[in-house]
């Protein structure tokens, strides 16, 4: 009688460490995702009742502003066409030593 080695067996699938491996793999970029989201503190972006503002390419030509808030996202693109119209002046902005913008609303009269 002959005995059973290890490398002798027919039932041994090579590839089952594969599978394995996939699984880790799948876990790992779940998390990796999960990592990245709440590093950037944006969780809004998956939940159906968040508001978020993002500000792509800021000061450039090409900047837009994505809002989303709820189920509805609204894109701006910032474009190089002058306004003109009539209107009511709202407040006034400044720009700071340290670059920041700040606006100051008038009081009402």
């Amino acid at each position: 009688m002959r005995r059973a080695r290890k490398w002798d067996r027919e039932d041994d699938d090579p590839a089952a460490g594969l599978l394995n491996l996939f699984d880790i793999w799948l876990v790992f970029a779940v998390s990796l995702l999960l990592a990245m989201l709440t590093y950037y503190r944006l969780p809004e972006l998956v939940t159906s009742t968040g508001e978020v503002t993002i500000v792509k390419n800021p000061g450039e030509p090409d900047m837009e502003v994505i809002h989303k808030k709820g189920q509805e996202v609204e894109t701006l693109k910032m474009s190089d066409q002058k306004l003109s119209g009539e209107g009511q002046r709202l407040g006034t902005a400044y720009r700071l030593k340290s670059g920041k913008v700040v606006y100051v609303p008038e009081g009402k009269k």
